[in-house]
């Protein structure tokens, strides 16, 4: 028996995105100038208006405006028909400084605070990832790069969209194709819906998904409810942190709950969900099971994880139980040990902000590097 499984991805002109990329614009800023800075950094955006808030303790002076309007601006909105645009928008500060309750745990080399974070990778593509979610991103990266660097080839792209990919399964988990094709994409007036179709089917789809997994039956749903010319943060508000399931794995494995963009890695959210998935992805790629689950949890103020689950499906090589052992003793996971070995005090972070945190070949991000893999590949049996 076959199954369908559907994940979603939106764009850097997406207004939670927006959001994403603007905090972690900030925290790259004051990364730049002082990497131990406590960062947390919040934004919202509507028709107009930008507001920054957050609790942010650092030696740094940076100019958040000026971060803000530049993070506007490169993700394309720069036209005031857009009625949302790097120029004329408002920005309101509203940033304080770090709790001191917060701050007495962290500076013992505690997590930031408690909660439960979890990373994931499977065979089912090169990147270590659900095929569903790759080709959604790659989708919607692919508009992106066509409005940025081809602008020629569909002029009429305005910077807000989300796509779709539904992918047939067979009941061993194994890709058998594409089922359906969801793009929405913002553009602007005057031009067919027809045309918009047909190039993004063209020059899109065709050119991300391989032919092998389209076939007749695939199908395709571009703007479906037709124009799509009002957009971005004069569509739509966004918030950061809107999209972790986008984050992430799109839903194929469970998500802790804690947001990423615009903290700093003393924040257990971010840094020990990269840790995880740094930790499943190197598993699987030993050899030692063909997917991974990894589960951490912590205690604020608290170095050590409190636990640690391993869930294979059936897949490992060991038992489950087997292979956390492994990793309580071969891998690092304090706070402390996961900012070091992943090299997280840098400004590193805007470009996570859109397209996925997992999957991407960036030599920054390094929890996406195999350098663990000889670690668990001498326990395959």
């Amino acid at each position: 028996m076959s199954y369908l499984f559907t994940s979603e991805s939106v764009s850097e002109g997406h207004p939670d995105k927006v959001c994403d990329a603007i905090s972690d614009g900030v925290l790259d800023a004051i990364f730049s100038e002082d990497p131990n800075a406590r960062v947390a950094c919040e934004t919202f955006v509507t028709t107009g208006l930008v507001v920054v808030g957050g609790e942010i303790t650092t030696k740094a002076y940076i100019d958040v405006e000026n971060v803000v309007r530049e993070t506007i601006r490169r993700i394309g909105y720069t036209k005031a028909e857009y009625r949302f645009d790097a120029d004329s928008c408002g920005v309101l500060n509203s940033i304080k400084s770090q709790s001191p309750d917060i701050a007495m745990g962290v500076d013992t080399g505690g997590a930031g605070d408690q909660g439960i974070m979890f990373g994931y990778a499977c065979n089912q593509t090169p990147e270590y990832m659900p095929m569903p979610i790759v080709y959604a991103h790659k989708l919607v990266k692919k508009l992106a790069d066509i409005r940025n660097k081809n602008p020629k080839l569909m002029p009429y792209l305005r910077p807000d969209a989300k796509s779709q990919v539904t992918i047939e399964y067979d009941d061993n988990n194994k890709p058998l194709r594409v089922d359906t094709v969801v793009i929405s994409t913002q553009h602007d007036g005057g031009v067919k819906q027809s045309k918009i179709k047909k190039d993004v089917i063209e020059n899109v789809i065709k050119k991300i998904i391989p032919a092998k997994y389209l076939d007749k039956n695939t199908i395709y749903h571009v703007n479906p409810t037709g124009n799509f010319e009002i957009g971005g943060p004069y569509g739509d508000t966004g918030l950061t942190g809107r999209k972790i399931i986008v984050d992430t794995y799109g839903g194929w494995a469970p998500h802790g709950g804690g947001a990423f963009s615009g903290k700093d890695p003393t924040k257990v959210d971010r840094s020990a969900t990269y840790a995880a998935r740094h930790v499943a992805k190197n598993i699987v790629a030993s050899g030692l099971a063909k997917e991974c689950l990894v589960q951490l949890a912590y205690a604020i103020g608290v170095a050590q994880p409190v636990s640690i689950l391993v869930d294979t499906k059936g897949s490992g090589k060991i038992p489950d139980s087997e292979i956390a052992e492994i990793i309580h003793k071969e891998i690092d996971l304090t706070p402390k040990g996961i900012i070091e070995r992943l090299k997280l005090r840098r400004p590193i972070y805007t470009k996570t902000a859109a397209y996925g945190h997992f999957g991407r070949n960036d030599k920054d991000f390094t929890w996406e590097q195999l350098d663990l893999v000889n670690v668990f590949k001498k326990y395959v049996k």
